[in-house]
């Protein structure tokens, strides 16, 4: 597309979601009553017995898949991720707080499998958007990776990136796919795919930036990462893109009030819909158990999720609700 005919997610002076997707209801009345119906919601839920395994547990299942294509949950939207000889980050939301201040927002309630600092080296990167909860800069300030993993971002945080460090940065914007490996034939396939979400990070930057999913894949598996996302009919057209998807990775909390949070994030049972879309063989729920974003039961998402991926016609060994720190093959 030339500056003159720009795809229809541009505007002059930002961005918009895909077509179909469910309109912005979103007005100062809705967040005030949101505000109000939340005022006493408990921050600091208690997480079940064996949610979050030990820093010692987590490190052991990292060191017995070593060899072998697999996906670590550190927690949230954040997971380490082998494939193609490749060790991909996405999203590290990996500090106590999500803003851009310790001691003010949302802080976690369970912690991170792993801190930044306590990393394995990793080759990429992917940041699916800017909010504290998923580019997080206090957690991509203390990497040990920053001057030679190649950072894959959306539209417009390229120099966000750069000041925090990182030498090898690639804005994408939606279908834009890129080979990662040091061979000619890249051993790792990275596509960047349209979500139904937003951007912001303050009161004066609403969609500056873009957002994104990524599908990825390498030694004959294909995964899908959403990142943030409602459901819409854009997860149809990436499935008749990519399908079948081995694995997709998908949000299933922050979902209350409907009124707020429908043009954003997905309902449980909406996101086995997206899996569906997508032609995923597995799914996996993510986005939930660390941080008290919405009105929701804080571990209403996982049952709502099972239940749905059920009677959606996945077996139980395709349900992947996998705990803090855990690691599994694929």
């Amino acid at each position: 597309m030339s500056a003159d005919n720009p795809p229809a997610h541009h505007l002059p002076r930002g961005f918009r979601n895909p077509a179909g997707s469910p309109p912005k209801t979103r007005h100062l009345t809705t967040v005030l009553r949101f505000l109000w119906r939340t005022r006493h919601v408990d921050r600091s839920p208690v997480a079940p017995e064996g949610f979050v395994l030990s820093k010692s547990a987590t490190v052991q299942g990292l060191k017995a898949h070593a060899r072998r294509d697999s996906v670590t949950w550190l927690g949230h939207a954040s997971f380490l991720i082998k494939l193609g000889g490749q060790t991909v980050l996405t999203d590290p939301f990996l500090s106590d707080y999500a803003s851009p201040v310790d001691g003010v927002g949302p802080r976690r309630f369970t912690p991170p499998a792993l801190r930044a600092h306590e990393l394995p080296p990793v080759d990429v990167l992917l940041l699916s958007h800017n909010h504290y909860d998923h580019l997080d800069t206090r957690a991509l300030t203390a990497l040990r990776d920053k001057s030679s993993l190649r950072a894959i971002v959306p539209l417009g945080l390229a120099t966000t990136l750069h000041d925090l460090g990182f030498i090898d940065v690639v804005e994408v914007d939606w279908r834009h796919e890129l080979g990662v490996g040091r061979e000619s034939n890249a051993p790792l396939r990275i596509v960047a795919e349209p979500v139904v979400h937003f951007s912001g990070r303050g009161l004066f930057d609403l969609n500056r930036t873009l957002w994104c999913g990524f599908v990825l894949e390498g030694n004959g598996k294909r995964l899908f990462f959403g990142g943030d996302s409602a459901f819409g009919p854009v997860f149809s057209e990436i499935g008749q893109r990519h399908a079948p998807i081995d694995l997709a990775m998908l949000g299933i909390g922050a979902y209350e009030p409907r009124d707020l949070f429908r043009t954003s994030h997905a309902t449980p049972e909406e996101a086995v819909e997206m899996a569906r879309a997508l032609g995923a063989r597995r799914v996996l729920g993510m986005h939930y158990g660390a941080i008290v974003l919405s009105a929701e039961p804080p571990f209403e998402p996982p049952e709502r999720f099972r239940a749905a991926a059920r009677a959606g016609g996945y077996v139980d060994d395709d349900i992947w609700l996998p705990r803090i720190g855990e690691t599994r093959a694929l």
